[in-house]
């Protein structure tokens, strides 16, 4: 009775007191065509708390977990080392304290860690101003559609084709159901994408990726100063945030506004969620941009302190007027990303970036060398894309039953493209041992035969 501590005698109590007879009667506004029978068939009776734990666990036990074998695991989620340190300090009470920072004055923990959260997002991007965090990337970049739309009074985007399907798929989404339009390029692994002349004048945003979905480095800058020729904005996205620690930030490029998916950074997999949306953009455009800003002032005996300084959202003002409809930000996942983020340091941040691209250099190098296999990519970070003689999903399913998860096959993400059915997406982070690295490519030397 852990979860239902009310006694019969409580239950019939409640009825009485609220004037029914029975449960059945809270329920009658309910067709009965909706209404279940009997007990459903599939499913098992109770059972004791210990039996569903060792069931649950039986059924978890099937999975193959990325850190328990060799993992090259990427495509928008990235596994890095999450030090016990950052988990400590996110349980501490100074950050726990309220749930939504309204009330400044009990609060103090939570609006300072988003103030230095938003700092560090800034800095990282090389953006003027930074929110308090958004759901996670793909949700980002939708808002961030939105926001040119608001900013340009324009309804029409331009998508690169080499933009996660998962980014573009939200926005797509996004586009259907609030009304603008999208010009979408296909993807391109092997050639260079012409963006700046799809960008006309009733063009709202170019929205871009950095490393692209395929891997590739790029540098927007040119892309920007076209942009900017045609009262466009540029938005880019990170799908991994580690490589800001060593590649160009895109707001020294020119963008006007850059978001991220921020789970690289004191963060698990977790299954996939919950992750960590990031948005920057240059000042002029704060007052549309999305979420939440945490601001720094002084009290009236002027003391440091912390407030929520703008929060143009639809439960704060008239829903017409809101920038967003996002309900909240993804606060313990930006806590942890603040605390792994001062934890390395500049310094060390930019070390560890320098050995995933180390790790992932070394393992191009001995998978361009396995016969039928070639790396695409001329420019990457730590993640890159290769293609084999045989198609792709066939052998990663052969090999994570050795098991090694060897990457992640492209056709998952894009089904109905046949020319995509033998490209592989690899990654390797700073996890990745050269026991790792000697595994996948004796399992991948044998499978490609």
């Amino acid at each position: 009775m852990r979860y239902l501590p009310l006694t019969k005698t409580d239950r019939d109590t409640m009825l009485q007191t609220i004037g029914a007879a029975s449960v059945d009667e809270l329920f009658l506004d309910v067709p009965a065509s909706a209404c279940l029978k009997g007990p459903i068939a599939d499913l098992p009776f109770h059972k004791p708390e210990y039996e569903v734990e060792s069931l649950v666990g039986a059924m978890a036990a099937k999975n193959v977990a990325a850190g328990s074998c060799p993992s090259f695991l990427g495509a928008g989620a990235y596994r890095h080392h999450v030090p016990a340190s950052v988990d400590h300090i996110l349980l501490r009470g100074e950050f726990l304290t309220s749930y939504t920072p309204y009330q400044p004055e009990v609060s103090q923990g939570t609006l300072q860690y988003l103030f230095e959260f938003q700092t560090q997002v800034a800095m990282l991007t090389g953006m003027e101003v930074a929110n308090a965090s958004m759901y996670d990337g793909p949700t980002a970049c939708a808002e961030a559609v939105m926001m040119a739309n608001r900013v340009t009074q324009r309804k029409r985007a331009v998508l690169s084709g080499n933009l996660h399907p998962h980014y573009r798929e939200t926005v797509e989404t996004m586009a259907r159901t609030t009304g603008f339009t999208l010009n979408e390029a296909p993807p391109s692994p092997g050639a260079l994408e012409n963006l700046s002349s799809q960008i006309d004048d009733q063009t709202s945003c170019v929205v871009v990726q950095n490393p692209d979905f395929f891997g590739r480095l790029h540098d927007y800058t040119m892309l920007a100063n076209a942009c900017q020729a045609k009262g466009a904005l540029l938005i880019v996205a990170v799908t991994e945030v580690m490589s800001l620690g060593l590649i160009k930030p895109p707001g020294e490029m020119g963008a006007d506004i850059v978001v991220a998916e921020g789970q690289g950074i004191g963060n698990g997999l977790n299954f996939g969620g919950p992750y960590l949306g990031l948005f920057t953009c240059k000042e002029k455009y704060i007052r549309q941009m999305p979420g939440r800003v945490c601001g720094q002032t002084v009290d009236a005996e002027g003391r440091r302190g912390f407030v929520l300084t703008l929060s143009t959202r639809e439960q704060h003002i008239r829903r017409e007027k809101a920038t967003s409809n996002i309900c909240t930000n993804s606060g313990l996942c930006a806590l942890a990303f603040t605390i792994h983020l001062s934890l390395l340091g500049e310094a060390g941040l930019t070390g560890l970036a320098e050995l995933n691209h180390a790790k992932a250099c070394q393992l191009a190098e001995q998978l361009a060398a396995i016969p039928g296999c070639r790396v695409l990519n001329d420019s990457f970070f730590n993640e890159f894309t290769v293609e084999l003689p045989k198609p792709a999903a066939g052998i990663v399913d052969a090999l994570a039953k050795q098991p090694i998860l060897a990457g992640v096959p492209v056709s998952r993400l894009y089904p109905d493209n046949k020319a995509m059915a033998n490209l592989l997406l690899v990654t390797a982070t700073e996890l990745t041992t050269d026991e790792d690295m000697d595994a996948l490519v004796k399992a991948l030397r044998e499978a490609c035969r």
